[in-house]
């Protein structure tokens, strides 16, 4: 082996030693050997501290954030951070997100929901209406049964004061109105029932699991929103809601747990658009409303039902979406807004082709010009998923996304548009907290240049 090892050196040598004295092997010099010590030293070019450009190294930080930034979800302004700096404390964060059907059945919301919770923990259920005004209203998670109340929706409602609480829709109830809960996680720790405090209000009383709980008076001297707290007794999953007197007008029952967490209510009105936050409910009240339930998000997600209207999208709609920011920048100061573009709505063409109606996009646009120009983040639902002729597409899939209308999503359609959400969230999260990284070390960086200054 020590012969071989020798017989190996010697070669070497000799290939680079002979054409340095053999003229005719000129051209074969494969090494100066006086060049040997550097290639074994290898000297490396230090780079001067002053050759360090602060601003190209910016530059090359705001790149690396553009490019992660989600491309669907537009906010140039940063108004999420105080969403992501909730997530990045973690404690609980809470999440409002009104929109028009699909929301109505928890759709999209719920798996949106499900994700966030994954991720940054589950603070509870959230907010449920007292029954369903509608056969599909819903709630994962959450079983609902009802009867003998009267169910007024803003927008269309009878009682003109526009006081419909957080969810838009009011219950007024006498002794015989019952309404039950049934939780399929039995680890929540308080339930909190919304109503309207009025002079002439009457009472109800509430049960988990057949224990009674306490009742609660709605007599007040002016109308007012009112909230009861109650505790849960541990593991309860069953609750009971009756009015024991006079008549009471309640709003719904917000589920939480102790813990820390996403909590995640869908708020949803079949047939709802803009004008039900614009006009329909009374303004000091809502806003009453929303300081109590605390947002660290609003999310509209309106659309769907005015792009049938294309007088209406043209001429009207992006001020009745600029009013909403307004009244909800108002009532929440700091509390950041994201407006949310319905998806596509498709159409049977004269050809036999299912295409997105033409008032969609320029809807969109409106919408994405209106979160400009308010100071709102903006998710661009339609493009996310697709974009022109997407319900068309979703129809013919296997397993259908859509249904017949080309309109409302089947559940798989619809975890589809809450997962893009989700991930949305997820990226602009994780720019958050880069940027909040780059932050530091710029502030670090300079004040180590201050110091190397003073010596």
């Amino acid at each position: 082996m020590a012969a071989k090892t020798a017989l190996t050196i010697i070669t070497f040598a000799a290939l680079i030693l002979v054409p340095q004295v053999a003229p005719m092997l000129e051209n074969y010099k494969s090494l100066e050997p006086r060049n040997i010590l550097a290639v074994l030293d290898f000297p490396m070019h230090r780079q001067a501290a002053e050759e360090t450009n602060p601003i190209a190294m910016e530059e090359l930080r705001a790149r690396r954030l553009q490019a992660m930034a989600p491309k669907s979800l537009i906010d140039p302004a940063h108004t999420l951070d105080h969403f992501y700096e909730s997530l990045l404390e973690g404690g609980v964060t809470r999440i409002l997100h009104y929109g028009d059907s699909p929301t109505t059945g928890d759709l999209i919301t719920a798996d949106a929901r499900a994700m966030l919770q994954k991720e940054f923990g589950d603070a509870g259920a959230g907010f449920v209406l007292i029954a369903r005004p509608w056969a599909w209203y819903n709630h994962r998670g959450v079983d609902m049964d009802a009867s003998n109340w009267k169910i007024d929706v803003a927008g269309i409602a009878e009682l003109k004061d526009g006081m419909h609480g957080l969810g838009a829709v009011s219950f007024i109830g006498s002794p015989g109105a019952v309404a039950h809960w049934n939780l399929k996680d039995g680890s929540h720790d308080t339930v909190e029932i919304a109503y309207l405090a009025q002079p002439d209000g009457g009472a109800f009383s509430l049960e988990a699991e057949g224990r009674d709980l306490g009742t609660v008076e709605t007599r007040a001297a002016q109308k007012a929103p009112g909230y009861a707290p109650f505790e849960i007794p541990g593991g309860s999953k069953q609750f009971t809601l009756r009015v024991t007197r006079g008549t009471v007008r309640l709003y719904g029952a917000d589920f939480r747990k102790a813990g820390k967490g996403v909590v995640y209510s869908g708020l949803g009105v079949n047939g709802a658009n803009v004008t039900l936050l614009s006009k329909s409910l009374n303004e000091r009240h809502w806003t009453a409303v929303l300081h109590h339930y605390e947002p660290d998000l609003v999310i509209v997600n309106y659309g769907t039902n005015e792009s049938g209207f294309p007088e209406f999208v043209d001429s009207t709609w992006g001020n009745e979406m600029k009013e909403v920011v307004r009244r909800l920048h108002a009532a929440l100061p700091g509390i950041p807004v994201l407006l949310m573009s319905p998806m596509d709505r498709g159409e049977l063409k004269e050809n036999g082709e299912i295409d997105t109606i033409p008032t969609m996009p320029r809807l969109v646009n409106i919408e994405a010009r209106v979160a400009r120009e308010t100071g709102a983040a903006f998710f661009n639902t339609f493009e996310a998923m697709g974009g022109q002729g997407t319900m068309g597409r979703w129809y013919s899939a296997e397993p259908r996304l859509v249904g017949a209308d080309y309109i409302h999503p089947m559940p798989a359609g619809a975890k589809v548009v809450g997962e893009l959400l989700y991930t949305a969230f997820r990226d602009g999260y994780k720019a958050y907290k880069l940027r909040q990284s780059n932050n530091r070390a710029g502030l670090e960086t300079g004040q180590k240049t201050i110091d190397s200054q003073k010596q």
